[in-house]
C-alpha cells in the first residue's frame, strides 16, 4: 500500500472585526446577553446605561480541525456470470471457440471485473467539543495565514487566549480513514493508494464581554466572532485558560500512535509518520 501524509499545518484566520469594536457592538447589544425576557423587558422599561458594568473581558482564538483524507483502489477479479436461456431445448451454447454446456437451463460465463474505486471524505471537527460541524467549512472562504505551531506558545503572553484542543491530531485522523478504509475482493490490486491530504488546525477569533447588570444581581456573556462579526448571547468566557501553554507535540502527534487497520488485500500495520513538527525542530 502507498500512503500520503499532508504536512500538518496551523493557521490563524484573519480577524475582520478588531477587539475595539467588537466592544462598542457589544455594549449597545448588552441587554441581549441576559435572554429573551431581559430584551422584553428592556422595551417596555429600557434600563439606563449606568445599570450595568463590563466585568471581564477577553479576547482567544477557537480551535477547529480541517482534515480530508481519500483513497484510490484499483483492482481486478474474476466473477461467474450465469446466463438464462430461452428454452430448455437448448443443450449446449457456442461463443467465439468456446463450447458451453447447459446446466439447469442456464450456462455460466466467466469474466474479468476491472474495478475502481476512489473515496474521499472530508470533515471539520470542533477543537473543543469533538463534534463534526460542516458549517465550519464556512470559515474556508475568509483569509487565514500559516503559523509555526510553537507560535500559539507565544499569544498569551499578548493577553490572547489560546483554547487547546480537547482531542489530538492522531485521533480525529484515525476517524476519518476508518470511514474510507475497506477490504476489498480481488484477484489483482493495481492501485492501492491512501492520502491524508490536509491535517489542518484552524482557529478563529472570539471576543466575550461579561456584564453585571447591578439592579438585578446578574451577569451573562456576550460573544462576537471575529471573522463574520456575528453576536452570540449565553456566551462563555475561558478564564481558566489563560496563560495555558500550548504543547505542540500534543497538537500534532499522528506519528506517535500505531493504527491497526484492515485495507485490502489483508490487515496492515499502518505508522503515519511525522513531518511537520519534526521538520519544524531540526531546521
Amino acid at each position: 500500500m502507498e500512503i500520503s501524509l499532508a504536512d500538518e499545518r496551523a493557521l490563524l484566520l484573519k480577524e475582520q472585526l478588531s477587539m475595539d469594536q467588537a466592544e462598542g457592538r457589544a455594549w449597545s447589544q448588552k441587554l441581549d446577553a441576559f435572554g429573551r425576557m431581559a430584551k422584553v423587558t428592556g422595551i417596555l422599561q429600557r434600563p439606563k446605561d449606568d445599570d450595568f458594568e463590563l466585568v471581564y473581558k477577553e479576547q482567544r482564538y477557537q480551535p477547529f480541525w480541517h482534515i480530508v483524507c481519500s483513497a484510490r483502489y484499483v483492482y481486478e477479479r474474476q466473477r461467474e456470470f450465469p446466463l438464462s436461456l430461452s428454452g430448455s431445448e437448448v443443450q449446449k451454447v457456442t461463443l467465439g471457440e468456446r463450447d458451453h454446456e447447459v446446466v439447469n437451463g442456464r450456462i455460466i460465463l466467466i469474466g474479468t471485473e476491472h474495478c475502481r474505486e476512489e473515496p474521499r471524505k472530508e470533515v471539520f471537527v470542533d477543537g473543543y467539543s469533538g463534534e463534526e460541524m460542516p458549517s465550519l467549512a464556512d470559515y474556508l472562504q475568509h483569509p487565514a495565514n500559516e503559523v509555526p505551531v510553537d507560535y500559539l506558545d507565544e499569544l498569551p503572553n499578548q493577553g490572547i487566549i489560546v483554547v487547546p484542543p480537547q482531542g489530538r491530531a492522531t485521533a480525529v485522523v484515525r476517524d476519518v480513514l476508518l470511514g474510507i478504509l475497506k477490504s476489498v475482493r480481488a484477484d489483482r490490486i493495481l492501485e492501492d493508494h491512501v492520502e491524508v491530504e490536509r491535517i489542518d488546525l484552524y482557529y478563529r477569533p472570539v471576543y466575550a464581554f461579561q456584564y453585571r447588570w447591578k439592579s438585578k444581581q446578574r451577569e451573562a456573556v456576550l460573544e462576537f466572532d471575529g471573522v463574520t462579526g456575528k453576536p452570540q448571547a449565553d456566551g462563555k468566557t475561558f478564564q481558566q485558560y489563560v496563560g495555558k501553554i500550548m504543547d505542540p507535540e500534543f497538537l500534532f502527534d499522528v506519528s506517535t500512535e500505531t493504527i491497526d487497520l484492515l485495507v485490502p488485500g489483508g490487515g496492515l500495520v499502518m505508522k503515519l509518520a511525522r513531518k511537520g513538527y519534526d521538520a519544524a525542530k531540526k531546521s
